[in-house]
């Protein structure tokens, strides 16, 4: 029984094989002209099927080069990889497309769509980013090339979306590094640099009010753990950020909490001026009490 079940099923594969063998696109494929294959690619084009479309067109862009086809042909392909979601292998083509062919008609919208192509391919936020880099700049080289393009406000979206990813990401980098500063001083510093850096990279975001503060509540940390010797500047420093996270967001929720670092600084600081003067003062006591006694002559 079961080598008959099994002689059934390879019975069937067997039929579908040769059904496949004999369908039209098969004979095509194997003994059609250039041309017919050429218009086929077209028909198969036109109806999406994109599957059979890029098989045609892939096997016959070697053969047409130099022929009033050979553009077209390259052009499509591009597409039919694009539809079957295939991006990087679109932008590949795109690309090649417009560098090839630079005076075709079609040669921005091929331009457009290899910026597309790689924008299609970014991963979410929490994943590397250096595909949304290239994407981003590709956008932008398009956009210079092409101002009047009717495709210009559409990319100006997409790079606008595609920074936004960015700075999702770098917010979470530097959140990242804040909740796990209290494992080492290390991370403390690696919170406040990466702040900077985000300050400095997305000055409008709507994260700055946030990082602010957590920026003087790593270097308030920071200062909190760190060596005497080096406890006063980095207070001086908290007490700088603070100020300019009052100036700049004066109504924050996270005031209150700014202001109590605020004032421990300023205390903190208080006392390490008083024992820095105590140790001078004892400095200055042992110095004199080493000091050899003046020799008077006698009398």
């Amino acid at each position: 029984m079961q080598n008959r079940h099994i002689g059934k099923i390879l019975l069937g594969i067997g039929v579908v094989f040769l059904l496949g063998s004999c369908s039209p696109f098969s004979k095509l494929q194997k003994s059609g002209s250039d041309d017919a294959k050429y218009k086929g690619a077209l028909e198969y084009y036109k109806k999406a099927d994109w599957y059979r479309a890029g098989l045609l067109f892939e096997e016959l862009i070697p053969v047409l080069k130099g022929s009033n086809e050979s553009e077209m042909a390259q052009f499509y392909y591009a597409y039919t990889q694009y539809q079957q979601q295939q991006y990087l292998l679109s932008a590949t083509l795109f690309k090649k497309f417009y560098e090839t062919f630079a005076r075709s008609e079609y040669a921005q919208e091929a331009m457009y769509m290899y910026a597309y192509s790689l924008y299609k391919d970014t991963p979410s936020f929490n994943l590397d980013q250096s595909n949304t880099l290239t994407a981003t700049s590709a956008l932008q080289d398009f956009i210079n090339a092409y101002p009047d393009s009717k495709y210009k406000e559409e990319s100006t979206k997409l790079i606008l979306e595609l920074r936004g990813k960015l700075e999702r990401k770098a917010y979470e980098k530097a959140k990242l590094y804040y909740k796990t500063s209290g494992f080492n001083i290390a991370s403390y510093k690696s919170a406040v640099i990466a702040i900077n850096n985000f300050q400095k990279d997305f000055p409008d975001s709507e994260y700055n009010e946030e990082l602010a503060y957590l920026k003087v509540d790593a270097e308030f940390s920071l200062a909190q753990n760190s060596l005497e010797t080096k406890q006063k500047e980095r207070y001086q420093e908290a007490i700088g950020y603070h100020q300019a996270f009052v100036d700049k967001y004066p109504n924050s929720q996270f005031l209150k909490q700014s202001e109590k670092m605020f004032e421990t600084s300023q205390k903190e600081i208080d006392r390490l001026d008083k024992l820095e003067q105590e140790r001078e003062k004892e400095k200055a006591r042992l110095k004199d009490a080493n000091r050899p006694a003046k020799v008077t002559a006698a009398n």
